[in-house]
């Protein structure tokens, strides 16, 4: 009977300590909560794309049969393509995609020198 609860008080032991490793990972992970990182964390997930915004803005306003708006998106599309040259819209998905393609090329230029 003994070997019993001694199987039962190990088993609440491991559960107590499990509990514990949880709860100190959970109160590190909420002390990350800062408005700052999480504004960071955010805009490397989603980067604005100025460029991108003002050349459909500027095909719209190209297309469209009004005949005013055709010289103003003329203009809209160059400063489109200037923002997309300039600004940097990388988000972390092309961030990885970019590592990915130079390791690539980085083994394939080991491959043909060795």
């Amino acid at each position: 009977m003994s070997e019993h609860y001694k199987k039962h008080i190990a088993r609440i032991k491991k559960i107590g300590e499990s509990t514990k490793r949880r709860t100190e990972i959970y109160s590190g992970l909420a002390s990350l909560d800062d408005r700052g990182t999480a504004r960071s964390l955010g805009s490397l997930q989603r980067a604005p794309a100025p460029g991108k915004k003002l050349q459909k803005i500027g095909f719209i306003f190209l297309l469209s049969p009004d005949p005013l708006t055709t010289p103003f998106g003329i203009p809209m599309i160059i400063a489109g393509k200037y923002l997309e040259k300039v600004y940097n819209g990388a988000t972390i998905k092309d961030v990885g995609q970019e590592t990915k393609n130079f390791f690539s090329d980085y083994s394939h230029l080991k491959n043909k020198m060795g």
